[in-house]
């Protein structure tokens, strides 16, 4: 699969939330922007509604490459965790991308081995939402198989800008 934002819909406006991908692999999906350089170095990472109608849950999507293995040619488990801690984020903000913030605890059990060249997705729910904090729980899986289970604490800042 292509990871080329430049499918971007010319159109689109290049103010903080999420870009709809209009062509190439990654077309129905979305992509936050501004990018984060991180994430896209290891990504990028995409997202898209799961389900109909304005309260349908958000799905995550990554397709890891060679450059994200380890020696022993599985997915680098900081790769799988990095994918999670954003997916922390747009299960929390859902497709609007509104929650602003900073994590601060990210927690992963690792299920099974993630391969390259095949698509993980990250699926979850918002456990609590506070005033200030934002408890979210997850898991990644490979198709059927889980791979990662994670949650974490999301402290929540106001936009800059």
């Amino acid at each position: 699969m292509s990871h080329d934002k430049l499918s971007l819909d010319e159109g689109a406006v290049r103010q903080p939330g999420l870009a709809a991908i209009t062509t190439g692999d990654w077309a129905g999906w979305y992509h936050y922007e501004p990018s984060d350089r991180f994430e896209d170095h290891t990504g990028p990472f995409y997202c898209k509604p799961d389900g109909d109608g304005p309260d349908a849950a958000v799905v995550c999507g990554f397709m890891p490459e060679a450059k994200n293995c380890n020696a022993g040619g599985n997915v680098h488990g900081g790769a799988v965790m990095t994918f999670a801690d954003y997916a922390l984020f747009m299960i929390a903000g859902g497709m609007d991308a509104s929650v602003h913030g900073v994590t601060v605890t990210c927690n992963a059990e690792f299920v099974d081995g993630a391969e390259p060249g095949r698509l993980l997705t990250a699926r979850g729910e918002v456990v609590r939402a506070g005033f200030s904090m934002v408890f979210v729980r997850g898991i990644i899986s490979d198709g059927e198989r889980p791979v990662l289970a994670f949650s974490g604490t999301i402290k929540k800042l106001k936009p800059k800008g």
